[in-house]
């Protein structure tokens, strides 16, 4: 599904987090550095007691209040599991499932006495492989184990009738984050690169090659790799939902790139019938149909191994996992590898996640805390319509248009009505890589069956423990998971004031996502599709190139600045979350109670509290390189202080003046 994170979770730092003393969030003092003026750096005055006092735990590559969140959930779910590891009679289905997954996952006394021989039935269907058309095939069954050799294939909500999914196929096949990490020689590209190269030699040695076959084997992927990254859309460019929309007959798509063989591979890995699908990037797929034509078997088979490999390493004898995690550690660093049962509770929410989710929400989120958040949600919504009608430079043609659509909302808390069925996946206890490609396998294939068929409204893209949100345009729908729904974010001790600040502001991110650059392209039926007058949208482009520009002058680390253009739709999110949240609580307060002060601060300077220390935030080095690249966020310093800057509200609570780093002379504002 096309979903908008609040903090994007990549794949590769899914296991990236650990334990650390957390904050004390009684008191919305205990970040504050008071020896800061608010006006000069706001990030700074609200996190720097945070900053000066907090240091990255060896096994992370970055913590803050995420990673604090997250670490709680994670001991509430290494209970939850521990207790359904215990093989006693009367277990039911779900402790059976996530407990005997859990235990399979822990027992690495057993994982290492296997070493590789659970690897071997994968590579051994690779070898046997006669030719590239049943390579094609072999490879159908590599997608569902949850490789991403050479592309990706699904199913998504059809761009121009979001009510029924479609099949899709995507670019993919890289094994470094990003494509210009490959193609651009910076002295940290090549570092990468070279990381890359020494990880596959790693692995292949580990399968039984030699020295020198293995560092060959590793030249060929890195060839191999580069030539795909040239092929792929830049990552920028991808942002524009119009770029990705092209709908073709089964047909047209085997004409556009024959050596696929598509139609063996569609039956290989157990597609429904279908006539058309959308290609996201035709010309990548003509680009690597040569690349199939003109590279040899072998050179293909070296190829796919090395990402079979790859998705099998972290959960094999110890020798793979090292070898993984050295590579792991020269994108991010990260010195120390996680614990094993941090990584087995990560693992299993990602195999199991609505039925660990159902044991998460019995313990931790009631109707009541459902009852809330829907609240505030509201007060969210109708504070959006506000700003939308008060906007000076939006038509009212084009705002009849925009209320229908936050009219059309749908709201998602805490978890799903409807739990998953995983009746099918077979947990064995003692078998940790058949249990995580079953469970892959499970999963590709639930996807799949969507394929023509009605759109499930009633699904999540994430499981209850996990602390992110989402907007998902083509449901037209915010998602709340439990997870995210504790301290920082969401308290019930604290006031108003910095409950608005943290989950308000969440709120009111996600509902901006509806009207960013992308989403605002989406109808309120979720389909693509121009609502707005021609001169609106200039107007809109107008104010998001403010944003833009304004982001793309702040630095990241060392000498690398921020990519606006990526960062364009969580930056106007961001901002205008931040606005609807603060007008909001402005509308929940009587006089009286917007001039009364708790710990010296006001509801409006508490507010802006509450906003900053959620995004208290520190990274190592290689991430924060990596990041720019690669995530459409910003860091936590520019997510609060590129937004107050644009504010006059924060200018007005802490009595700012023009000249002040924190009043922008030219600030920038969409919503």
């Amino acid at each position: 599904m096309r979903k908008y994170f609040l903090l994007l979770c990549l794949p590769l730092l899914a296991l990236l987090c650990a334990a650390q003393t957390p904050t004390n969030y009684d008191s919305i003092t205990s970040t504050v550095d008071k020896s800061e003026n608010p006006c000069s750096d706001f990030y700074q005055y609200a996190c720097g007691t945070w900053l000066k006092n907090t240091e990255i735990p060896a096994d992370q590559s970055r913590w803050g209040s995420f990673s604090e969140l997250a670490e709680r959930n994670r001991m509430i779910l290494k209970g939850i599991l521990e207790k359904a590891s215990a093989d006693k009679p009367g277990r039911d289905a779900i402790d059976q499932k996530i407990g005997d997954f859990y235990d399979a996952c822990m027992d690495e006394k057993a994982v290492d006495a296997k070493g590789a021989a659970p690897l071997k039935p994968a590579l051994d269907r690779i070898a046997a492989a006669k030719d590239k058309a049943g390579l094609m095939e072999v490879i159908a069954h590599d997608h569902l184990m949850g490789t991403n050799t050479f592309f990706d294939f699904g199913a998504d909500a059809d761009l121009h009738n979001a009510s029924m999914d479609i099949a899709e196929i995507d670019q993919s096949g890289l094994t470094l984050p990003d494509r210009d990490q490959y193609l651009k020689d910076t002295p940290h590209n090549l570092e990468l690169r070279k990381s890359l190269v020494d990880y596959a030699t790693a692995l292949f040695k580990l399968n039984g090659q030699s020295g020198a076959q293995a560092a060959e084997s590793a030249q060929t992927v890195l060839r191999i790799e580069t030539a795909l990254a040239k092929a792929s859309m830049d990552r920028t460019e991808r942002r524009d939902p119009k770029k990705l929309d092209h709908k073709m007959s089964l047909d047209a798509t085997v004409a556009l790139a024959p050596d696929f063989a598509f139609n063996r591979y569609f039956t290989a890995i157990g597609a429904p019938a279908f006539t058309d699908l959308n290609v996201t990037n035709p010309d990548f797929f003509k680009d690597v149909n040569a690349i199939l034509a003109s590279e040899s078997l072998d050179s293909l088979k070296t190829y796919a191994s090395l990402h079979v490999m790859t998705v099998a390493s972290p959960w094999l004898s110890k020798p793979f996992v090292d070898a993984n995690f050295e590579y792991r550690k020269a994108l991010t660093g990260q010195k120390e590898i996680q614990a094993r049962w941090k990584r087995c509770v990560a693992a299993t929410d990602t195999a199991l996640g609505e039925a660990l989710g159902q044991r998460y929400v019995e313990l931790t989120f009631g109707a009541d805390g459902k009852a809330r958040m829907l609240k505030m949600v509201s007060a969210l919504e109708k504070s959006l319509g506000e700003d939308i009608q008060s906007l000076d430079w939006m038509s009212d043609t084009t705002k009849v248009e925009a209320q229908k659509k936050l009219a059309a909302i749908t709201n998602k808390i805490g978890y799903p009505d409807q739990w998953r069925d995983y009746s099918s996946l077979t947990i064995v206890r003692g078998d940790l890589l058949g249990n995580f490609e079953r469970a892959n396998e499970f999963e590709s294939k639930r996807q799949i069956a969507k394929i023509g068929k009605p759109v499930d409204k009633k699904e999540w893209g994430m499981s209850p423990p996990t602390v992110n949100a989402y907007y998902n345009p083509s449901n037209n729908e915010i998602v709340f998971p439990a997870g995210i729904l504790q301290p920082p974010f969401f308290d019930k001790k604290m006031d108003d004031a910095v409950n608005f600040g943290g989950i308000g502001l969440v709120i009111g991110h996600e509902l901006t996502h509806g009207f960013d650059d992308q989403g605002r392209q989406f109808d309120p039926q979720g389909n693509l599709r121009d609502w707005w007058t021609a001169e609106d949208g200039k107007k809109f482009d107008e104010r998001a190139s403010c944003i833009s520009n304004e982001y793309s002058n702040f630095i990241s680390v060392d000498d690398l600045k921020l990519n606006g253009k990526l960062t364009l739709g969580e930056n106007t999110a961001d901002n205008g979350g931040a606005r609807i949240a603060f007008r909001a609580l402005n509308e929940t307060m009587t006089p009286t109670q917007a001039d009364a002060k708790i710990d010296g601060y006001t509801p409006a300077q508490r507010y802006f509290l509450g906003f900053g220390r959620v995004w208290c935030m520190k990274q190592r080095p290689e991430i924060a390189r990596m990041l720019v690249l690669t995530d459409p966020h910003s860091p936590g310093k520019w997510r609060v202080d590129g937004v107050v800057q644009n504010m006059s509200e924060f200018e007005k609570a802490w009595s700012c003046k023009a000249g002040d780093a924190m009043v922008s002379a030219n600030a920038c504002r969409v919503w």
